[in-house]
């Protein structure tokens, strides 16, 4: 199965349900975002913090993986140049859409967040990741990439999904308990053909369970220095949050 196409699929679809990960932003949120008071979110719950972007005026920021609608909009209304590249056209659709009713200045591709071949090297002064390489089975490509388009001393600020979240049933964990059953890298492809028919569908994609060594470790060897971390949750009643954290949010600067 090509996971690729088979998650772009799931994606276009997910732009027309009711099921969002991030909701787009609305009109009272873009006029905010116009006087330099906003927030991004790239986790499930809780905004990354403001200092790590600083003042966005005038950077060129590049929204990887980040059509729906969030991100981009906010940062554009911010006085951001910003650039949305995802591999969903309509997830990309919804940001054309909000570009078109706001007013607000954002050039959508679709590629591959693994290869960004339309993007010209040290092309952006940020890149803003929000959960999305659970999608790839590889995330290392997308380090590299980010590395590519970024200026030196550039930020890259991605949200991932922890390892510790993929080794547990899922049935049972929606029932409140808690039974290791997997192991580190996690693919849904790998599950018996029976409960991968159940597990994936026309909006929910392939996820793919990456281990610290490549989502840390892949960062440090693309040439990025790690300069902050913070950690969220899936919020609600989820059995494994109350215990540990199940995201993290990670800030690394591009090396000179």
């Amino acid at each position: 199965m090509d996971s690729t196409q088979f998650n772009r699929r799931a994606w276009d679809k997910i732009a027309t349900s009711r099921r969002k990960w991030f909701t787009p932003a609305t009109a009272d949120q873009i006029d905010a975002a116009r006087r330099g008071e906003f927030s991004i979110r790239l986790t499930a719950t809780k905004p990354i913090p403001a200092s790590w972007m600083g003042d966005v005026r005038g950077q060129a920021i590049l929204a990887l993986a980040a059509g729906g609608g969030h991100q981009g909009p906010l940062l554009a209304a911010a006085g951001a140049d910003v650039t949305v590249v995802d591999f969903s056209a309509g997830q990309l659709a919804i940001d054309q859409r909000l570009a078109r009713e706001q007013e607000l200045a954002i050039q959508t591709i679709q590629a591959d967040m693994a290869d960004l071949a339309p993007l010209a090297d040290g092309q952006f002064d940020l890149v803003i990741n929000p959960c999305s390489v659970n999608f790839v089975p590889d995330v290392r490509p997308v380090w590299k990439e980010a590395a590519r388009v970024l200026k030196p001393g550039g930020a890259l600020i991605s949200g991932v999904i922890q390892p510790v979240n993929f080794l547990f049933d899922a049935v049972k964990r929606d029932r409140g308990k808690l039974k290791v059953r997997f192991k580190i890298p996690y693919s849904d492809l790998d599950l018996p053909p029976e409960e991968l028919d159940q597990t994936i569908g026309p909006e929910r994609p392939i996820d793919f369970g990456h281990s610290l060594t490549d989502l840390l470790g892949g960062q440090l060897d693309a040439g990025f220095m790690l300069t902050d971390i913070m950690e969220d949750g899936w919020g609600g009643e989820d059995a494994l949050s109350d215990r540990i954290a199940t995201f993290m949010a990670t800030r690394a600067m591009k090396r000179n």
